[in-house]
């Protein structure tokens, strides 16, 4: 058994700060260009090891049960890389919102494998907790990677880069939109043409779900008109959740201020280094 007794880790949030449909594959998914800007705001994950070799998640999802979270799948599909097979308590501490295009459900997946390859002294290397990682789905390798990032195939192929430090305002949409759904939406472009890397694309960039999701989701086209007023808006992912740059926190702040009551958000800092890879180096 590990002589760790605890250990508690972030699991960031990330936006889209543009999000390009190129293709759809054979196999169903789609070929995509991105860039990945990680913020200093997520969940946290808390692991305690068992003396058997039971898995126990405590994560409160509304609709979805503790046993088909990917905090469960990642943590099952660790202890299928350890000899002794041990087990482990999970608490799930959240705070992004579900169904909101964040990656919070992905970057839990990322933390878990991290913080059990950390607590059970697993040494798997980085190569193979992305291809852990890629199991559970395409969004979670750029959390185990730990950097904002250009992104491109289904989201697998990485290159990090250095982005501005910017301010966000990103708010919540009393929705949960569903991915599949809008993935399989007839009107939903799936041409954009490919583009080498470019931080212009930070400003000129567009997302392609945006606008199937405003029109299934009438909350989201009013909350994107109401950001819009203070600094030009988008969302990220798939949504629902939308962000605005802000010059200063305190800019932000004022905007936040003024936030409709039917609508939830927070102030984030961009990071181009995850807070969990600082986590992990502190904990070792």
């Amino acid at each position: 058994m590990s002589t760790m007794k605890t250990l508690t880790l972030p699991a960031p949030g990330k936006l889209n700060l543009f999000l390009h449909i190129n293709s759809q594959r054979e196999d169903g998914y789609h070929e995509l260009q991105t860039i990945f800007q990680l913020l200093d705001y997520g969940d946290e994950l808390t692991f305690i090891p068992r003396d058997d070799k039971l898995i126990c998640v405590n994560a409160k999802i509304p609709g979805l049960s503790s046993q088909n979270n990917l905090v469960t799948r990642a943590a099952k599909l660790m202890q299928q890389q350890d000899s002794q097979r041990r087990g482990v308590d999970i608490t799930l501490t959240k705070k992004l919102p579900i169904g909101g295009g964040l990656g919070g459900g992905s970057s839990d997946a990322a933390t878990t494998l991290h913080g059990l390859n950390l607590l059970w002294d697993l040494n798997l290397s980085m190569q193979h907790l992305l291809h852990l990682g890629l199991q559970l789905g395409a969004d979670v390798p750029v959390f185990v990677e730990g950097h904002s990032c250009w992104a491109e195939g289904i989201g697998d192929i990485l290159t990090p880069m250095e982005l501005p430090k910017t301010w966000f305002l990103v708010i919540a949409p009393p929705v949960a939109v569903s991915t599949q759904e809008v993935f399989f939406d007839k009107k939903l472009t799936r041409n954009t043409p490919k583009q080498k890397i470019s931080t212009s694309l930070i400003e000129t960039g567009i997302n392609d779900c945006q606008s199937v999701v405003a029109r299934r989701h009438p909350a989201v086209a009013d909350a994107l008109n109401w950001l819009n007023q203070y600094s030009p808006a988008q969302m990220t992912g798939s949504g629902a959740c939308l962000f605005a740059r802000f010059e200063s926190k305190q800019a932000a702040q004022n905007v936040l201020a003024e936030l409709p009551k039917d609508l939830s958000g927070f102030i984030s800092r961009g990071l181009n280094r995850s807070p969990l890879l600082t986590a992990l180096q502190t904990n070792r």
